[in-house]
């Protein structure tokens, strides 16, 4: 299960068990709710803080859990509403947060990254990868407005209708992602960038970031229309 850890002012969520090095961290009903747990640990805290998102091991995460979504048929919709309750949690989190991609980010934790304030990915291993067109899964329209948001126009088309996976250069080249980094830093780096950050922390941020994406938050929190199942079954 996701766990908590501290360095001075910065909160480092790691998505995945601890001492689990290549954890899928595949986002299901319970990890959403060990999630939130953790993020209500981290709100309760006192004083200048920020948090950093990372894992361990070849993947941050595969995205959402479809086997789950197999065999739940007919709870997707309302699990789906839950993931973009966290969406907008992240979005408008009062404090800085940092997503630190050691590993392979794919569909559904590439769009938990993009509600991030940053994003820092490996330089050499590692990919970021909306691939929805290629296995014939489309996205709800608050996922895409968020990421409207967030992306320059080009970058924002691409990456939805092209399903390329992008290496951290690459990623960086295009604006998906701030920086990069190597594997002995990307966590160092991401906690600097954090911690230098951390005296913004406060509802001040929060109400700030809920009117840069009033939009956006609004799309997340309407309800999404039903989910073909036979069209999740297939994925």
């Amino acid at each position: 299960m996701p766990y908590l850890e501290r360095v001075a002012d910065v909160f480092v969520l790691n998505l995945g068990d601890r001492g689990v090095g290549d954890s899928e961290n595949r986002i299901g009903p319970n990890w959403v709710a060990e999630i939130n747990a953790l993020l209500d640990e981290v709100e309760a805290s006192s004083g200048p803080a920020a948090l950093v998102t990372t894992a361990t091991g070849k993947y941050f995460s595969t995205g959402v859990d479809l086997s789950w979504g197999a065999e739940n048929l007919d709870q997707i919709n309302r699990f789906i509403g839950t993931v973009q309750h966290m969406l907008v949690r992240f979005l408008t989190f009062p404090m800085q947060t940092v997503a630190a991609m050691q590993g392979h980010t794919y569909g559904g934790a590439a769009f938990f990254v993009m509600a991030h304030d940053h994003r820092i990915q490996r330089s050499d291993r590692g990919f970021l990868c909306f691939p929805g067109v290629n296995i014939g899964a489309t996205y709800s329209p608050g996922t895409v407005d968020m990421v409207r948001a967030k992306l320059a126009p080009h970058a924002f088309h691409e990456a939805l209708t092209t399903g390329r996976r992008y290496g951290g250069d690459d990623a960086m080249t295009l604006g998906l992602v701030d920086a990069v980094s190597t594997e002995d830093r990307l966590l160092d780096d991401a906690i600097a960038r954090a911690g230098e950050l951390a005296g913004t922390r406060g509802d001040v941020l929060s109400e700030i970031k809920q009117t840069m994406y009033a939009n956006e938050i609004r799309s997340l929190l309407t309800p999404v229309a039903g989910v073909d199942e036979m069209e999740w079954a297939s994925n």
